[in-house]
C-alpha cells in the first residue's frame, strides 16, 4: 500500500513558467523494508502517479533479484548451479551481476555475490542464537567463490560451476533499485527527488532553492564516537553499511549481518562505513566491500574508484578508529541542527 505523507512544502520555488513546485513524500514497503520517496511536483496527481511508477519499478526488480523469492530470476539461476547450464539472463539481472563480479575480482573475493550459502548459515544463527559449526562453514565453503561464477558479456549468459551454489545480491540490489526508481522520476519530468531504502539513498537535482538534499550520516552507537554528520547530495548517492541495525549477539560476542565471503564468518568489528558515489549501486556494493576489507585496504579501494568518497568509524577491539578516504573532505557538509 502506497502511503502519501502529503504536501510538505514550505516555500515552493518558481519553475520556468512560474509554476510552483510542491514537496511530496511517499512511503511503501518493498524488498522487505520501507522505501521513502521525496519529490517536488506541480501537483499531487503527478506526484502520486510518478511515485507509484517508481515503486512499481522497485517491485519488478525485486521479482528478478530476490534470493528470498523462489520464483525470482536470481533463484532460478541459482538452481542451475553445477548442472553445466549456461543461462541467458535479463538485462536487469545482468546490470547487477556484471558490476558485482567486477568488484569481486577487484577485491579478490572480499565482495562476492556467491556468498549465499554463508549468508543462509548466519540467518539461521540469528534465528537459533547459535553459531554455525566449523563443519557447516566448511561444507558451505565448497559452494562459495566468485571463481565458480562465469559471465559471458557478449552472449549475456551466466554459469554457476559448483553444485548447490546460491547467489545473494543483498549488498548491491537495493542500490540498483534506488537508482532505477530515481530514473523513473527523471523520465517523468520530476528530477528534484530523493529516494531511500534501508541505508541506501539516491538524490536527483537539489530541492528548489537549495544547494542539495540534506542527508544524515548516522553515528556509531558507542559512547565517545564521533557525532552524526549531515552531507549535501545532488545527483549522487550514499550508502551506509554496518552492524548498528542488523546484528546478532551470541555468547557475549557481537556478529554483524555482513559475512566475509572469504572465511564464512560474520564480521565482529563494530562499525559503520558510509560511501558517496555517483550511483547508489556503486555506493551500496563498496560500503559492504570496505566493511569486509577493513580500514587500510578499504580506503585504498575507495581512493582508486573514480568519484567515490568513504568514511569509516569502527571499533575492532578496545580502540575506536575513524578514517576517511581522500575525497571525503570534499563532500559538502552542514552542521547538525
Amino acid at each position: 500500500m502506497l502511503l502519501c505523507l502529503g504536501w510538505l512544502g514550505d516555500g515552493a520555488s518558481v519553475q520556468a513558467a512560474a509554476e510552483p513546485l510542491q514537496r511530496f513524500v511517499f512511503e511503501k514497503a518493498e524488498m522487505g523494508l520501507p522505501f521513502r520517496i521525496t519529490l517536488y511536483a506541480p501537483d499531487e496527481a503527478q506526484a502520486k502517479a510518478s511515485a507509484e511508477a517508481a515503486f512499481a519499478r522497485i517491485s519488478a526488480l525485486n521479482a528478478i533479484l530476490s534470493d528470498y523469492d523462489s520464483d525470482s530470476e536470481l533463484s532460478r539461476l541459482s538452481r542451475t548451479s553445477g548442472t553445466g547450464a549456461t543461462v541467458p539472463v535479463s538485462r536487469d539481472l545482468w546490470s547487477v551481476l556484471a558490476p558485482a563480479q567486477a568488484l569481486a575480482e577487484r577485491t579478490d573475493g572480499a565482495f562476492d555475490v556467491t556468498v549465499g550459502p554463508f549468508v543462509h548459515l548466519w540467518r539461521r544463527a540469528r534465528r537459533k542464537q547459535e553459531l554455525p559449526s566449523a563443519q557447516m562453514i566448511a561444507e558451505a565453503r565448497a559452494r562459495v567463490g566468485y571463481r565458480h561464477f562465469r559471465l559471458n558479456e557478449s552472449a549475456r549468459t551466466a554459469e554457476l560451476l559448483a553444485p548447490e551454489m546460491r547467489l545473494d545480491l543483498g549488498a548491491i540490489a537495493k542500490g540498483f533499485a534506488v537508482d532505477e526508481a530515481l530514473a523513473v522520476l527523471r523520465d517523468r519530468g520530476l528530477p528534484h527527488a530523493l529516494i531511500g531504502g534501508g541505508g541506501d539513498m539516491a538524490a536527483g537535482e537539489a530541492p528548489p532553492g537549495e544547494e542539495g538534499w540534506r542527508v544524515e550520516v548516522a553515528a556509531l552507537d558507542l559512547a565517545g564516537a564521533p557525532p552524526a554528520q549531515v552531507v549535501l547530495l545532488k545527483n549522487s548517492a550514499i550508502a551506509t553499511s554496518g552492524d548498528v541495525f542488523q546484528r546478532v549477539e551470541i555468547g557475549g560476542k557481537r556478529y554483524s549481518h555482513i559475512v566475509d565471503p572469504r572465511t564464512g564468518q560474520g564480521l565482529t568489528d563494530h562499525g559503520l562505513v558510509s560511501v558517496v558515489a555517483e550511483k547508489c549501486i556503486t555506493a551500496d556494493s563498496l560500503a559492504t566491500a570496505i566493511s569486509v576489507l577493513g580500514q587500510l585496504a578499504g580506503l585504498e579501494l575507495a581512493d582508486t574508484t573514480p568519484g567515490v568518497a568513504a568514511h569509516i568509524v569502527r571499533k575492532p577491539g578496545d580502540q575506536l578508529e575513524t578514517a576517511s578516504s581522500g575525497r571525503w573532505e570534499a563532500v559538502p557538509k552542514l552542521p547538525l541542527p
